[in-house]
Formats: structure tokens, sequence, C-alpha cells
């Protein structure tokens, strides 16, 4: 008789331990998917695209209502649940509804923060995490509403592309020096800055918030230097926080995440927690891969296999404002790290190359991205690339032909 499972959350780790599991052991478990948003699991990677109005919502979806179906899994989406109970291995929906486990993971994600700034509770004021939200910003967008995003982060520039190209007039305010400082350096970043410029963005560094001003609803952005930015709307995407609440409840460990160890277990040996919920040697991943990684080591070891996670390579790849932006590794160079650079602003080109000992330590590529994934594998393989070296910048095809 097939072990219950049941999987708290539907978003993207979930959807990928579904398929996982569904690919080594069909039938093995009877998995029960719950998410507390009423609709299908999708791709929250796409949401910029989709509020621009580059895309429509079945674009956005992970997997068909007749691809879960197949597989056996019993779905309850927009039914959150309200509480664990270890002791009887089971878990309680919104509605009463109770399901036993013989094995439970918790996928729950991750919230916007929302800093209580003064004035935070105006009309006005949003978040960009899910298609709520995104509905709920193009209409203003399309109405040409003057937008301030807070947020010079991957989030924040998703959001500001997105509703710029919905219509809207749109200024990002950023706390820091530059743009994406955890995934790009100051050149790279001012590149982007210079290409979200172009495109009618503008873009406000150090620019550090106090609250906001307005009546019956926000009128604008109060500065730390006394300046106020005028708004019509304005959409914080300054970060996430896990969603941890539940596993706290239950007498899970909890720190930032959910903690779990290598077989991404938690304090109780039959709950596990991946994704941006999970807190794994003191890291909390808010990317997909980590989480896809996360699903892969998890299915393995609920079948039965020897599998164990040992953290993830950060990497970003994607288009901020319709510039190809990746990095991957150790970016920023030590004392006695080689850089190797090719720049052309006029392209609004910029790669950069962080050797160490002979191999490649990490890199940014801004503007053009090809040969994003040969770079990850060198990275993460820790070969000599000195022989390759001169030909680093100008991808995978230069390399292959100077190793040959």
């Amino acid at each position: 008789m097939a072990e219950p499972l049941v999987i708290v959350g539907k978003g993207m780790a979930a959807t990928r331990l579904v398929d996982e599991l569904s690919q080594r052991a069909l039938g093995r478990y009877s998995i029960a998917v719950i998410g507390a948003e009423p609709r299908l699991a999708y791709n929250r990677v796409l949401l910029s695209p989709l509020l621009a109005g580059e895309i429509g919502v079945p674009e956005i979806e992970l997997k068909p209502a007749a691809w879960w179906g197949a597989r056996g899994v019993s779905t309850f989406y927009g039914r959150a649940v309200t509480s664990i109970d270890r002791a009887a291995k089971s878990v309680t929906l919104e509605g009463g509804l109770c399901l036993p486990y013989a094995r439970l993971v918790l996928a729950t994600g991750s919230t916007p923060l929302k800093p209580p700034f003064p004035g935070i509770g105006l009309p006005g004021i949003a978040t960009f995490r899910d298609t709520a939200d995104v509905e709920a910003l193009r209409a203003q967008a399309e109405r040409g509403a003057r937008i301030v995003v807070i947020g010079g982060g991957l989030l924040g520039l998703e959001a500001a592309y997105g509703l710029s190209r919905a219509g809207g007039k749109v200024t990002v305010l950023h706390l820091v020096d530059r743009l994406m400082e955890r995934q790009l350096d100051a050149e790279g970043a001012g590149l982007l800055a210079h290409a979200m410029n172009k495109r009618g963005i503008t873009i406000r560094l150090n620019a550090a918030t106090r609250g906001f001003v307005g009546t019956d609803r926000v009128e604008g952005v109060e500065l730390a230097d006394g300046s106020v930015v005028p708004a019509d709307l304005v959409v914080i995407a300054i970060g996430v926080r896990p969603n941890a609440e539940l596993a706290k409840a239950a007498g899970l460990t909890v720190n930032r995440g959910i903690l779990v160890d290598d077989r991404l277990a938690s304090a109780d040996a039959s709950i596990f927690a991946i994704g941006e919920c999970a807190e794994h040697r003191g890291q909390v991943y808010g990317l997909v891969e980590p989480a896809y990684e996360q699903a892969r080591v998890l299915a393995a070891h609920l079948t039965g296999k020897e599998a164990s996670y040992a953290g993830s390579l950060l990497a970003t790849n994607l288009k901020v404002s319709g510039v190809g932006v990746f990095s991957a590794g150790d970016f920023e160079a030590g004392a006695d790290d080689e850089i190797v650079v090719l720049r052309d602003r006029a392209a609004g080109i910029y790669r950069k190359f962080v050797l160490r000992e002979g191999r490649l330590a990490g890199c940014i590529l801004v503007g053009e991205t090809s040969g994003a994934l040969f770079y990850l594998g060198l990275i993460r393989s820790g070969q000599d690339i000195t022989a390759i070296r001169a030909d680093l910048p100008f991808g995978e095809a230069y390399c292959v032909r100077e190793a040959a």
C-alpha cells in the first residue's frame, strides 16, 4: 500500500519534487499537494513578462491539471494548512479537513518583506510576488501611473521592467551604490543602470526610504535626505523572508528558515523542507536552481537511494529590462586573483572572469550571456583553464578550438 506523502506548498520546488518522484517511483507514495493560492502551480520567474504583457497566464503554468491527475496526485488549492500534528502525523487545512502523512514536505516558499516605514498602511503600496499582485499592478501601469519601485535587486528590477513595459512611469530607488550588488560588480551594475535609463526607467542610487506621504492613498516616497519622489503607486521589492511559521508552531527548529540537514530533513526525521523556506548549513537560497537541486536529492532519498545535499553554487541567468545578465561564483577578486575583462560600452557588453590558481572562480556577463552554462560548468568542475585563458571571454567555441 502506498505511503501517504503530503507536500505543503505548490510552487516550483513542490512541482519539481513531484516530477522527480514520479520518474523514480511512480505509485510508491500517495501524494497530496496543498497550496494556499487558488490556481495551478506556476513559474514565478515569468511574472515580470506576464506583467509586461509579453506572455499570458497559461504560459506561466508549470504543469496542466491532467499532468497531476495522471500521476495520481491529490491537489488541494486555495486552502492553506493551519497546523501540523507531529504526534498524530497529520496536517489540518482551512475548513477543518485533516490529512495523515507518513512523510511531510514543507515547500512553503517565502513572503515579501514590508518594513514598518511610516505610512506603510496607505492604499497604493504593494508588493510583487504572485499573479494577484500582477493583475493589480498592471491596471495601474496601463493608466500611465507614476510608479516607484523600492529595491534594485533581482525582484525590484523585474518589477520595474514589467511595469515600464505595461505603460508606467517608473523610478527605482536603491539603498546602496549599485544595482544587484549581490550579483554584479560596480562596472557591470553601471552598464545595467545605463541600459535601464535608455529604456525610460529612472534609477536613483544611495536612496534610503524614510517613509510614505499621502492622505487617502500614497502620494510619494520621502527619502532620508528629506526629498520626496511623487508616486501614484509604490512597489516594495527589497527581499523576502522564509515562510517558516507553520514549522515553528509545530516545534521544528527554525532560524531564518526551517533548519535541515544534508538529507533535507528537519528536526523531525519524517518532515522535510526544500526551497525558499529551508535553511541548509546557514544558507537560505532565494533562487530556483537550488530548490530544484534540493528536490532531486530529496526525491532520491525518499525512494531509498543514497543522496545528500552539500549546498548550491549561486548563479543568476536572466534578462533584466531586456538586458542579459549572468553571474556565478566569486566575482569579486581577491588580492592574489587574476581578472580577465572584455568590455564594449558602445555595444553594452561587459564580461569579467576571476581566475584563482589557474581555475575559474567566478564570472559576470552583462549584455551578452552566450556561453553562460559553459562558464558555470568550468566553475563547478574546478578544472585548470590556463590553456584557454586568452580565449575565455569569447565563449565555448573559441575555448574548445584552443584546447584541441
